[in-house]
């Protein structure tokens, strides 16, 4: 990657650097029913309850010197689309893996299913309210 410095005379105003390196990311949203199995007797999580959840898929990489970026924003909207099918309007207690559908496992459940589609893959923040999500980075 080539920049200018403004100090030099135009001649000698170029100089090499290493690649940029940055992280974007995108996010979709998806309605979905479920229950927490595992909550104390009368927690309010044990009912039956549906949720607006948000994810942010996050990757982190070098931008291309040609194409000025680190991905193709639809790369990620293609990795993601089998995940929203899955799981947009549906009960997540009877999917796969989802048993005990907390964010933490969802984000984690998402995660494996995108990774291979995008391996500069940095984290998964899933909100299932406003005000209140979780990050998953992987396992370490």
């Amino acid at each position: 990657m080539r920049t200018v410095d403004a100090r030099e005379p135009a001649a000698c105003a170029v100089r090499y650097v290493e690649a940029m390196t940055v992280e974007i990311f995108k996010e979709f949203t998806f309605e979905a029913a479920h229950r927490l199995p595992n909550v104390p007797p009368g927690h309010k999580c044990a009912r039956l309850h549906g949720h607006s959840f948000n994810v942010s898929v996050h990757i982190v990489g070098p931008v291309g010197d040609g194409s000025g970026w680190v991905r193709d924003f639809a790369d990620l909207s293609c990795a993601m689309k089998p995940v929203l099918e899955q799981l947009d309007h549906y009960y997540l207690n009877d999917i796969e893996g989802l048993e005990n559908p907390t964010s933490e496992v969802l984000a984690r459940w998402i995660w494996a299913r995108v990774q291979p589609a995008l391996p500069e893959l940095s984290h998964i923040v899933v909100r299932e309210t406003c005000t209140s999500g979780c990050v998953y980075r992987g396992e370490s």
